[in-house]
């Protein structure tokens, strides 16, 4: 379902592209759709599910059906009435919200400079899409009692309505706007209704539908919040790290934003469908093993995450690299995407791409602290991470300009990623026994083995462009699944089994 939702996530981005390339009206959108994805991390799917899942399998092993009930109302009520608040306060004062977060353009609209009209239709597209915080924060909330119960596939596929929602207002909303960006920010309301809708029969099903009820001081809802604070800085520091980089974007030149966006989200692509899916399976499973004191089950449930996104995502991470530039030529080289655009947010992808097995180890990393209740360390070590992204912004994108922001990311990533995997191996949580190192060892010679075959076999850049864009798919196809192939018998050839990937 995962893989279903990222696919037509691509799609849209295609469809994106065509219809806007990597334009002033394509920055100010994705800026627009930007800040409310940042706080649904932090209200909604990141810190919150984070939270919420450890304390709900609790109540959902340990207490009676009406228990849980309770704390589902009283957490909806709360939460709801928070987010209603916030989203009503950013639409109303969204011109103070696009000044924050684009300050660049904010400058440039108070001294009459070129980029004033970046603000002011920023202003006005933030009024639009910012309800989607609305709808989502109830999503996640639906999804994460799901995923508790074992029920993953309808959390899923949810967001494929998102995108469907999208592309729609991409297609026949927007080219009958004098501004197409307007049209794309109704499709993000669409959808962002139609994901809440959609998961509500399934709620009802499983007995969980109810009514929303105010529990600030509930004993539940008390313990959610103390975890849910630190994890909004926890689990969230990509995304205000990604928040950060829009910020110095603004002051750069027009299209660093979209070219940022471009590269995000082709890496978003491996990072959501291994990274975030296998963190999202593992939290219920690490926070039932913990409420039953098993810390052999533990260890050998957190072992097969990091085996199991390592397997994935390194190979990934190396693809992304070496067919940065035709992945984005063939992906989203057409209408109002240029050669030109292709060659400028293949600079930033390659550098995303080399903090991708960090982004994923640091989902299912994470897991292991938040399934035993435990929110602060990794604080600690996301706030370490936040300053060392913030440090290397303004080291790297001087000399670099947007690419550095995307290096600086992937860099805090590895931080992060070390630090928790440190401490956990410190305490014996993390074990990593001689069998996970031999894996890693051949995961890693057939790596670069698949890397020595794509360098080998992929055309020049020159041949990419001089041919049709059927051709340039075949070619990419050919690549993708040759370089696949040669990874998977690299692997078997140095000993690897398809039961060292098994739980």
């Amino acid at each position: 379902m995962t893989f279903i939702s990222r696919v037509l996530g691509l799609i849209r981005d295609i469809v994106i592209a065509a219809l806007m390339g990597a334009g002033q009206a394509a920055d100010v959108f994705f800026f627009a759709n930007k800040i409310p994805n940042f706080l649904r991390r932090l209200f909604a799917e990141g810190a919150f599910a984070q939270a919420f899942v450890p304390v709900l399998t609790e109540y959902h092993r340990g207490k009676s059906m009406d228990e849980t009930r309770l704390l589902i109302a009283r957490v909806a009520g709360t939460l709801g009435t928070i987010i209603t608040v916030v989203t009503l306060l950013a639409v109303i004062g969204s011109p103070v919200v696009a000044a924050i977060f684009g300050f660049g353009w904010f400058l440039d609209y108070w001294q009459g400079g070129p980029n004033a009209e970046k603000f002011e239709l920023a202003s006005l597209l933030l009024k639009i899409t910012f309800p989607y915080l609305w709808f989502i924060t109830f999503t996640a909330l639906a999804g994460a009692i799901l995923n508790t119960i074992g029920r993953f596939a309808v959390a899923a596929f949810t967001p494929v309505f998102l995108n469907i929602a999208i592309i729609a207002a991409a297609l026949w909303l927007a080219p009958q706007l004098a501004q197409p960006e307007i049209g794309l920010a109704i499709g993000v309301f669409v959808g962002g209704f139609a994901q809440f809708v959609f998961q509500i029969p399934f709620l009802k099903r499983a007995g969980f539908l109810v009514r929303p009820r105010w529990g600030w001081n509930d004993p539940g809802v008390k313990r959610i919040r103390i975890l849910m604070l630190p994890a909004i800085f926890g689990v969230s520091v990509s995304q205000i790290n990604l928040l950060f980089d829009t910020l110095i974007a603004s002051f750069l030149m027009t299209g660093s934003i979209s070219w940022l966006y471009y590269a995000d989200r082709l890496l978003e692509f491996p990072l959501g469908l291994f990274g975030i899916a296998i963190a999202t399976v593992i939290l219920p499973a690490l926070s039932a093993r913990h409420v039953d004191q098993s810390l052999q089950h533990f260890r050998a449930t957190l072992d097969w995450g990091v085996r199991a996104v390592s397997a994935l995502g390194l190979p990934a991470m190396a693809g992304l690299f070496v067919l940065a530039q035709p992945m984005l030529m063939v992906l989203f080289m057409r209408g109002e995407f240029s050669p030109d655009d292709a060659r400028m947010a293949s600079y930033s992808l390659m550098a995303y791409a080399s903090g991708l097995l960090s982004f994923m180890l640091v989902k299912v990393l994470a897991t292991a602290f938040f399934s035993r209740q435990d929110t602060k360390r990794p604080v600690k070590y996301g706030i370490i991470a936040m300053v060392t992204n913030m440090v290397f912004n303004v080291v790297l994108a001087i000399p670099f300009g947007y690419v550095g922001l995307a290096l600086a990311t992937a860099l805090s990533g590895s931080v992060n990623a070390l630090l928790l995997g440190w401490v956990l191996h410190r305490e014996g949580v993390l074990e990593l026994p001689a069998k996970t190192w031999l894996f890693f060892a051949r995961i890693g010679g057939a790596t670069l083995a698949m890397v020595g075959a794509l360098v080998w076999a992929s055309p020049d850049i020159s041949q990419w462009l001089a041919v049709g864009n059927a051709t340039r798919s075949a070619w990419l196809a050919g690549l993708i699944l040759g370089g696949g192939a040669v990874y998977g018998v690299t692997y078997l050839v140095l000993g690897g089994r398809p039961r060292h990937l098994r739980h």
